[in-house]
């Protein structure tokens, strides 16, 4: 148990690092991963929100209803910044249809887990981070498709109820599951070890939908070379950046103190791409390309998210 425990921490410090080898290796060995598509992604993103739900305690959920201003602000900022952010680049990128939905995608989801633990390491509101990704996460399965059905409506054709389903069963139900296990036998003495051992297997399995991803467009990436990768970087690094400051912005309205600045920049930057992924090979299977954005996105966030976090841990140094 110790040594998976170890194994677990080391994931979890290099998450970014082992997304991106994963990908790389995929590249070079593309039949590595055929095996994660459909059914099986889904269930491995399922797997990914059963260990956030692990974490959750019945405490986190009552700051929705201790601190309803800062999480409505957050919400409002989630679902309101990422989606224009992605609508305006779409076009000022002129992007393809297929790169056009995986951007979209990106913008509709929710916040990503690893945000929680971006906020802990610059010294933010963690609570407050929390609940935004509680909140963030519940409103999702109504969110993602209704604000899909504005931005890319006129894309392709938006299966609403359809994506409502999926990520309701994706999201909402391990994520249940998972805070009814915690609650049940968190006073287990085993209980701990098994949570502990979360933060690695969720980096896991987000390595390897990405290594799917990577499969699925491998040919494409083949074919059109560097240009379609940075292209498609370009806009996942202009997505990103302005959802910090943007979220940074509307923390500052609102009159947040630092810390709570800080939270809501990296919860309203950092995207649940590991879910745009699933939808996009999902709804859009038509589009392979639609998910080149989304696995981009899965390993920049966090490796963003790293830099973000180490920014303003150095201006508390030098201050």
């Amino acid at each position: 148990m110790n040594v998976f425990q170890k194994l677990s921490r080391w994931l979890a410090g290099n998450a970014s690092w082992v997304v991106i080898a994963a990908a790389v290796f995929t590249f070079f060995l593309p039949s590595a991963f055929n095996w994660v598509r459909g059914n099986t992604q889904t269930v491995i993103l399922g797997i990914i929100m059963l260990t956030m739900g692990l974490t959750l305690t019945t405490e986190d959920f009552k700051i929705l209803a201790r601190r309803p201003f800062d999480i409505l602000i957050g919400a409002c900022a989630q679902f309101f910044i990422m989606p224009c952010v992605a609508y305006l680049l779409v076009h000022v990128f002129q992007l393809e249809p297929a790169l056009a939905l995986g951007i979209l995608l990106v913008g509709c989801c929710p916040g990503g887990v690893s945000s929680n633990i971006m906020s802990y390491l610059c010294h933010g509101d963690v609570a407050f981070s929390v609940g935004m990704t509680c909140a963030s996460t519940l409103l999702a399965p109504v969110m993602t498709p209704l604000l899909m059905q504005f931005t890319a409506g006129e894309i392709i054709e938006i299966d609403a109820i359809g994506m409502f389903v999926n990520i309701l069963i994706v999201t909402i139900i391990p994520v249940g599951i998972g805070c009814y296990l915690n609650y049940t036998y968190s006073k287990k003495e085993v209980f701990p070890k098994i949570q502990s051992l979360m933060p690695g297997l969720s980096v896991t399995c987000l390595a390897c939908i990405v290594g799917g991803v990577v499969s699925t467009v491998h040919d494409d990436l083949v074919a059109r070379g560097l240009m379609l990768f940075l292209w498609t970087f370009a806009v996942v690094f202009c997505h990103n950046s302005l959802g910090y400051l943007l979220g940074w912005t509307a923390g500052s309205l609102a009159k947040f103190n630092t810390a709570k600045k800080r939270t809501i920049s990296i919860e309203v930057g950092m995207q649940n791409a590991g879910l745009a992924t699933v939808l996009a090979g999902t709804f859009f299977a038509a589009q392979p390309l639609a998910v080149l954005p989304c696995a981009i996105s899965c390993a920049w966030h966090s490796i963003s998210g790293t830099i973000l976090a180490g920014i303003f841990l150095r201006f508390d140094k030098r201050k």
